[in-house]
């Protein structure tokens, strides 16, 4: 008796430590988790949904591939933002031709505008699926109303807070999955071994994954978030961010960054595995939007599941419309000299917060002029496809520079994974164009 005693404290002190554990673990995840998390938005949903229904477990393992890419050019991205206290724009702006930069910006406003229209659309359509009686416009313009009003008139702490938790809906993807009858060996084999078949349609769609999940708007809110912790931290002036990197607040953002690009791939995962069990098992193959997966799978999973990956849809496009409204933002803004910041109040950005506010009221009006959803995300992933090789070029060679990073330049393997993912988006880029045209 006198033994069980001695346990039950004992493992009541275990639990505790454990949940205090877990706080701070959760008290570490910000920028990082939502930028992986924003990754995952109607549009990257129907990618992988329609990877899953053409090819079943084939290209699973592109969510182990991609993982290291993404991580090591997000940790860049953080990295930039945390040493010299600035967004990504201004430091190409800084120590790059000005020409390339403006062209690369306007090519990105526009990619991000289209890819906005369409999670717009996603999210409404996903909506009328357990909503039938919904009107899609009126849903199409609450979405896009509610998330600009949330980004101007919220501060960055609270608006920060949200996306953290909005990230949490990815785990219905997980959950989903699970529902469904999944042989996990297969998947896994086919996660481990990789397999291609070198058709024309593959190639697109590996292409497509990469363009998706390594893509530019990512590396611009990454590092303006990261500058923008360490305003509300109190660093109100790039010198004070400049002087206050420690060792602490870099490991501190890897574990952030690694964990939002785990979270992200591991989403992909269970999307392309989910759809390949169910549907391509079926002979169904001709997914085309997130809102098709949803309805296809319900036969499969039942309400359950069918109710989660809708959600889902809603979600991650609440999570990622800002994201992709406020990379826009930052990048014309930082391109340009003016003011921004999620963390300034609307008479102190006008500039800033009318960019978001365009983004969002033409992703809006895409809706209702005719334009094909999928056309859209066709225009937006070649117009990504000319960019993500151009900023991903910046990106390695600031983050190496030790003139500007100093001390925290990147180490050789990262530079050589940096490096290649620069060939591997380059060579994705071309496939995807030429598959086009």
């Amino acid at each position: 008796m006198d033994d069980i005693k001695k346990i039950i404290p004992e493992t009541k002190t275990s639990v505790e430590q454990s949940m205090k554990n877990a706080k701070e673990y959760w008290h570490m995840l910000g920028p990082g988790l939502t930028t992986g998390a924003a990754d995952d938005d109607p549009s990257g949903i129907a990618t992988y949904s329609q990877t899953g229904s053409q090819y079943g477990f084939q290209l699973t393992w592109l969510a182990l591939f991609s993982f290291p890419l993404m991580g090591v050019v997000q940790e860049m991205c953080a990295r930039i933002g945390i040493v010299t206290g600035e967004g990504l724009a201004a430091n190409i702006r800084r120590y790059f031709p000005r020409r390339v930069l403006y062209a690369s910006t306007i090519l990105l406003l526009i990619a991000n505008i289209f890819n906005l229209g369409a999670d717009l659309g996603a999210m409404a359509t996903a909506t009328q699926l357990v909503l039938p009686h919904w009107n899609f416009g009126i849903l199409v313009v609450g979405f896009g109303v509610i998330s600009l009003l949330l980004q101007i008139f919220t501060t960055y702490v609270e608006y920060a807070k949200y996306l953290k938790y909005l990230a949490l809906i990815l785990l219905s993807y997980v959950v989903s999955a699970f529902v469904l009858h999944i042989h996990w060996s297969d998947v896994l084999m086919h996660t481990i071994i990789p397999h291609i078949t070198w058709s024309k349609d593959q190639i697109f769609i590996i292409a497509g994954i990469l363009g998706t999940t390594i893509s530019p708007y990512l590396f611009f809110w990454q590092t303006s978030q990261e500058v923008e912790e360490e305003i509300k931290d109190g660093q109100t002036t790039i010198r004070s961010r400049q002087l206050s990197t420690t060792p602490k607040q870099i490991r501190d953002m890897r574990i952030d960054v690694w964990t939002g690009m785990f979270v992200s791939n591991l989403v992909m995962f269970f999307i392309i595995a989910a759809c390949g069990a169910a549907l391509h098992g079926s002979g169904i193959t001709t997914i085309k939007t997130a809102a098709d997966a949803a309805l296809a799978l319900k036969p499969f999973g039942g309400m359950f599941a069918y109710v989660l990956f809708t959600l889902g849809i809603v979600g991650t496009g609440m999570l990622a419309v800002p994201v992709l409204a406020g990379s826009a933002a930052y990048a014309v803004s930082e391109s340009l000299g003016w003011k921004y910041g999620l963390y300034r109040k609307l008479k102190q950005a006008y500039a800033f917060y009318g960019v978001i506010a365009v983004a969002v009221i033409v992703g809006i009006i895409i809706n209702f002029i005719g334009l094909d959803p999928i056309k859209a995300l066709i225009y937006s992933a070649v117009l990504n496809g000319v960019i993500a090789p151009i900023i991903l070029f910046f990106i390695v060679r600031i983050s190496g520079s030790k003139k500007i990073m100093g001390e925290w330049a990147n180490k050789k393997i990262p530079h050589f994974i940096g490096w290649l993912t620069v060939g591997i988006m380059t060579v994705a880029a071309v496939a995807v164009i030429i598959s086009l045209l």
